[in-house]
């Protein structure tokens, strides 16, 4: 049997040997053959020739290198259809996602009971309170307003059988959110609770805004829950100027009290203008998703690889 680990990269040249040294580690005493699909994502140092350097003391080491920064969605995409094991996974470079747990996760696969081995983390030790509060809130939001089962705390870093592997290839959308596709599919997940560790060298890539926008992504991606917010604020508002009318009105006729208040006017005129600019951009975010993914652009290209049977584009 053969296993195919997708390790999506971006700048990540002081990390790749630590990462590479463990993962052997961690399969010295496995059965399965393995094929590790590095995937460089545009970086801009020198992590393309670290990948080259590791395929050419190890030829089970493949590489994709894009064209250009295309983003870590598209870089696991890539993996996902160039992946030739029974088995296929994903994980960082960074040693987030530890090595060591590989023979535990394919002990389980083997056992024939789950088609899918999955991390996630039960600390947020070492990251920003800030940020933690906010992750939290987010996977609340989130599996309370879609179909898309996301574990608090889940990782990328996964195992799972082929035909699970199968089904993510067949999502092919343009606007991926993986933790939700993984969700999605469905298949018999089992969950492996670890400590949260801090990468082992570089730096993260992920600002706050940056994970922020991710997580907007995500909702939209999966729950049409903000267009239903947006129409229901169109009925309230209606209910509402509705309402003040008829009181302004049995006002003027029954005691003849005139209307007065510019200010009170201009506030209303103000409030009812940004709940209309709001929902506007509500809807301006899903017609954006659309006219995304009509354009039919590859989700990658392929510039460079030693996979002879790679998908260059797609």
């Amino acid at each position: 049997m053969k296993l195919s680990i997708i390790v999506p990269c971006y700048n990540e040249q002081e990390a790749l040997p630590f990462f590479y040294d463990e993962f052997r580690k961690a399969l010295s005493h496995s059965v399965f053959d393995y094929e590790l699909i590095f995937v460089n994502d545009g970086s801009t140092d020198e992590t393309l020739s670290c990948i080259k350097e590791l395929a050419k003391r190890d030829e089970n080491v493949k590489y994709l290198s894009f064209s250009r920064n295309f983003g870590k969605e598209a870089a696991m995409y890539a993996g996902f259809c160039n992946a030739d094991g029974e088995y296929v996974g994903v994980m960082d470079a960074d040693m987030q996602d530890p090595p060591a747990l590989i023979p535990e996760m394919l002990e389980i696969l083997c056992s024939g009971e789950y088609d899918c081995v999955a991390t996630r983390r039960v600390s947020r030790k070492g990251e920003p309170p800030i940020r933690s509060f906010f992750a939290r809130i987010f996977y609340r939001i989130i599996n309370k307003i879609s179909d898309a089962n996301v574990v608090d705390g889940a990782r990328d870093f996964r195992i799972m059988r082929r035909e699970m592997a199968d089904a993510v290839v067949a999502m092919a959308e343009n606007n991926r959110f993986s933790k939700g596709i993984f969700g999605w599919v469905g298949f018999r997940t089992k969950w492996i609770p670890f400590e949260n560790t801090e990468r082992i060298a570089g730096k993260t890539k992920w600002s706050f805004w940056g994970l922020l926008s991710y997580a907007l992504d995500g909702i939209i991606n999966f729950s049409e829950m903000p267009l239903n917010i947006a129409s229901w604020f169109g009925l309230v508002m209606t209910a509402v100027s509705f309402f003040f009318l008829m009181v302004i009105v049995i006002r003027k006729l029954c005691f003849g009290d005139p209307v007065a208040g510019w200010a009170s006017t201009i506030s209303i005129m103000l409030f009812i203008g940004g709940i209309q600019l709001f929902c506007m951009g509500v809807m301006g975010q899903y017609i954006a998703k659309i006219y995304g993914e009509s354009k039919k652009r590859p989700h990658y290209i392929i510039s460079e690889t030693n996979k002879s049977n790679a998908e260059r584009i797609r």
